[in-house]
């Protein structure tokens, strides 16, 4: 069985990223996987611009911001094994490996999970009524427009207001469709504020909150939906109901980070995020298992997932040599009032550590304060908060040494 310093498993934002750096950094026996012939994952569908306004200082397109990383990698020589699935993950980071070549077992002595998330379905949200053809994950419709050439419809109506399905909105009236509404069943949208403004507004699209698909009528191809308001509980308002002619209904409901080979090999996952657990280094339950970009957490930015990828990176090369710190005891980092969930969710104190959070609902002239019992650690003011935005908060190992449980709350 062959053994490797580092297998990277994916080759999306966050993958390329942590390759590229390790190599960067001194390792030199790298491997990175990924399942799909050509590296880079999503970005490779997005035409539109909006990539790499952090890490490069200029906005690109999504395969402009990947062949940033592609050179970078091939310059550097980094190992890729494409078009191969890693079938298994064991808790001894061995795994099995499947190509057009074959079959082979490999261990590492460091894995980094990289293998991003994916699109919720149909099926996932119970959505009532017939699957006639013209139902699409927003994925699945900008990759056959952008990658494949094929119009996906003519009159749409969006169900959801994440990024992709908000973009997708945009793409669709450019080429010629009719949008004709975006239903969002909470009070505020899922999506990133500026893209509601460039892709809605600036379209004219109707965004319609607190509204949802009751059912979906067609046989061989949708012929419309009913769709009903729903009340501050989340339940249909009886006599809302509206039918609107459509013949495609794009879903834009929510990322799944994609873990099945987490759980294989005894990664702990955490309920809200749906990623892996992870301490102040990255680091899963696993020693030597870490985890960075979508498959930890569902970032806005794909920048973001790259730069956690690069800070993972460091962690790792740190892991190999044995230069991580020494940690008697970790304590938890809780999400307190206003905020969904906080990474990382244990803390070692001997480390500064930049908290990222998301906060559960929109609001303004907040503070974001991390918070040891009633002492205070850290306090920031902010302007606007919104669930869709990662947020984040810097404290330093100092201010953390003497505290007994962390909570990160808005007030």
């Amino acid at each position: 069985m062959t053994e490797r310093d580092v297998v990277i498993i994916g080759a999306g934002p966050a993958g390329l990223a942590c390759a590229t750096k390790l190599k960067e950094i001194g390792i030199n026996d790298v491997l990175l996987i990924e399942r799909e012939r050509k590296l880079g994952g999503i970005l490779n569908q997005c035409i539109h611009d909006g990539f790499g306004l952090h890490n490069f200082k200029e906005t690109l397109t999504g395969p402009e911001y990947i062949e940033r990383y592609l050179e970078k990698l091939y310059k550097l020589d980094v190992e890729i094994l494409s078009d191969t699935m890693v079938v298994n993950l064991f808790p001894d980071k061995s795994m099995i490996l499947s190509g057009p070549w074959g079959r082979e077992k490999i261990r590492a002595k460091a894995v980094v999970l990289a293998m991003g998330c994916r699109e919720r379905t149909a099926g996932a949200i119970w959505l009532a009524g017939t699957r006639p053809a013209g139902i699409y994950t927003a994925g699945v419709a900008q990759r056959l427009m952008n990658i494949d050439n094929y119009m996906v419809g003519n009159e749409v109506v969006i169900l959801g207001s994440g990024d992709v399905g908000l973009i997708m909105a945009r793409r669709l009236v450019l080429e010629g469709a009719r949008v004709l509404m975006v239903l969002e069943k909470l009070p505020y949208s899922s999506g990133l504020p500026r893209n509601i403004v460039q892709c809605l507004e600036d379209y004219d699209i109707p965004l319609y909150l607190k509204t949802t698909v009751k059912k979906v009528y067609g046989k061989r191809r949708i012929e419309g939906v009913e769709y009903v308001r729903l009340d501050d509980e989340g339940k249909p308002i009886p006599g809302s109901e509206k039918f609107v002619k459509c013949d495609t209904l794009l879903l834009s409901v929510g990322l799944i980070p994609e873990n099945e080979l987490s759980r294989e090999a005894g990664v702990a996952l955490h309920p809200v995020t749906g990623g892996p657990i992870v301490n102040d280094t990255y680091q899963t339950n696993i020693e030597g298992i870490f985890a960075a970009g979508n498959v930890l957490h569902v970032h806005d930015l794909a920048d973001m997932a790259s730069m956690e990828g690069e800070l993972v990176a460091e962690f790792a090369k740190k892991y190999l040599e044995g230069n991580l710190p020494k940690v008697d005891s970790w304590i938890d980092v809780k999400a307190g009032a206003g905020v969904r969930y906080v990474l990382p969710h244990k803390v070692s104190r001997k480390i500064d550590v930049n908290f990222l959070f998301r906060v559960s609902e929109p609001s303004r002239n907040r503070y974001i304060i991390v918070r040891d019992g009633n002492r205070i650690i850290k306090r920031r003011r902010v302007i606007n908060l919104h669930p869709a935005v990662m947020e984040n908060i810097r404290v330093k190992a100092d201010e953390m040494k003497d505290a007994s449980s962390l909570e990160v709350m808005v007030e």
